[in-house]
């Protein structure tokens, strides 16, 4: 076998195939984006800046009796930055290549290219070319920052999102271009630290597509935290005149900023790699996999992770792999794609699964939607928790859920009951009799779950 990228995907493989000749072939990290440049230090970058502000709040909380006197902005982010880089592993990836060898797998260092059916070039990092053959192809390549269209954009000093959590800079000003996950979550990340922050976003609300509420009441939050949010709006220049880069948007405001950060989505990673050597013509949005995660119309060609355009996370990464080694086992196997959650890390958290009640409607359903805020609860009054809600989408003809969203403590932990409920299409009946732990968020799915259980009858 030979397996094109040594990302998520790729490492589950390698791992549980001892019983295969496995080649990975792999251009850059060993262990792909999340661990070095997106998933982990981003998540200890947040996790740095919730303890700031935490701690800044402390005597609301009776923690102590008067407001603490942090260190300054700037060495307390050079602390995050170092607890970023120790949690990446320093963006070292030897120790990921050290388990492939003790997997019993090859890695070629390179770029890997499709030269006809059965067989793989590889561009060595060293220099020269390898030659490998296969029986089975896994297609991992994951997939890579893609930069808006906007003129002048390549002539001031810019991000991508992988640059930035790479970066030991704190830029006195930022403009952030998307207001997608990446972008909130780098909004909050580098607001708490100082940094004047701009963030632009072309839809009516953030994190859209996902339902209205997430993105207003997340805006709230940011805003609080000295965020500018511009929402309808992108960027329709930039330039710089020496000192600062200026970006002029399509509200007709023009806004100066040391740095101008792209957080607009990526784009499968599919160039180069000989696909044409397979007949195989892949849509901008990726490979077309069947339920069983191989490319459609090709034999004995797999595919998992971004590369797909399904879902792309690495835990659905992970999912389609465990799909597809089953299938390569002889399990036959079928991917299901309806309880993909879909998590926000910022503060308040957001996190979503399955269908917004706009899809539902979409597909002809029978919709019922029922929802409740947080702060009803007991536990957001223990905590001081003033905003957070959770919604529920259902398909009233059949009895079951079909989606959720949530925002609020913890949503990314507690949203897992429900991504179960959607999964295993449990009756409406059945989840309004579960008894939650009092005082728990998780309460907060009772009351909807009762009102939508009753429209049933």
């Amino acid at each position: 076998m030979v397996v094109l990228g040594a990302g998520s995907a790729g490492e589950w493989i390698w791992s549980q195939l001892p019983e295969r000749s496995v080649a990975v072939v792999e251009a850059g990290r060993v262990g792909g984006e999340c661990p070095f440049v997106a998933c982990m230090p981003s998540k200890a970058l947040l996790r740095s800046a919730h303890v700031r502000r935490l701690a800044a709040t402390a005597h609301l909380y009776g923690a102590v009796a008067e407001p603490l006197t942090l260190d300054g902005p700037v060495p307390a982010f050079v602390a995050a930055v170092a607890r970023r880089d120790r949690i990446s592993d320093r963006r070292d990836d030897s120790g990921n290549a050290a388990d492939l060898a003790r997997s019993g797998a090859t890695l070629y260092r390179g770029l890997g290219r499709i030269v006809g059916d059965g067989r793989v070039t590889v561009a060595l990092a060293g220099g020269g070319n390898a030659d490998v053959s296969y029986d089975d192809l896994v297609i991992a390549t994951g997939s890579r920052p893609s930069a808006p269209s906007v003129p002048g954009l390549d002539e001031v000093p810019t991000w991508t999102s992988d640059e930035a959590l790479s970066s030991r800079e704190l830029p006195s000003s930022l403009v952030i271009l998307g207001g997608g996950a990446v972008g909130c979550e780098l909004a909050q990340v580098y607001a708490t630290f100082g940094t004047r922050v701009t963030l632009v976003q072309s839809k009516s609300h953030l994190l859209a597509p996902e339902e209205a509420f997430l993105g207003q009441i997340l805006a709230g939050a940011l805003v609080r935290l000295g965020v500018d949010v511009r929402l309808d709006t992108f960027a329709r220049s930039a330039r710089h005149d020496g000192s600062v880069a200026i970006v002029e948007l399509s509200d007709g405001s023009a806004l100066d900023t040391e740095r101008v950060l792209s957080a607009t989505g990526r784009t499968p990673w599919l160039e180069d790699i000989g696909l044409e050597s397979l007949g195989v013509v892949p849509s901008p949005d990726g490979l077309d996999v069947d339920e069983t995660c191989r490319v459609r119309g090709v034999e004995h060609v797999w595919a998992a992770g971004d590369v797909t355009g399904i879902a792309p996370f690495t835990h659905t990464a992970n999912y389609q792999a465990r799909v597809l080694l089953a299938n390569l086992r002889g399990r036959a196997t079928k991917a299901d794609y309806r309880a993909i959650p879909r998590t926000v890390f910022t503060d308040p958290c957001v996190a979503a699964v399955g269908m917004t009640r706009s899809v539902a409607d979409a597909a002809g359903m029978d919709v019922a939607v029922a929802g409740m805020d947080l702060a009803e609860t007991a536990r957001a009054s223990a905590d001081g928790v003033e905003i957070g809600r959770v919604q529920l989408v259902a398909d009233a003809a059949r009895g079951v859920l079909v989606g959720a969203a949530a925002i609020g403590p913890h949503v990314d932990e507690w949203i897992g009951e429900v991504a179960l409920a959607i999964r295993a299409e449990i009756p409406l009946e059945m989840l309004a009799e579960v008894v939650h732990s009092f005082p728990t968020y998780s309460e907060a799915y009772e009351p909807p779950l009762r009102v939508l259980a009753a429209k049933l009858v």
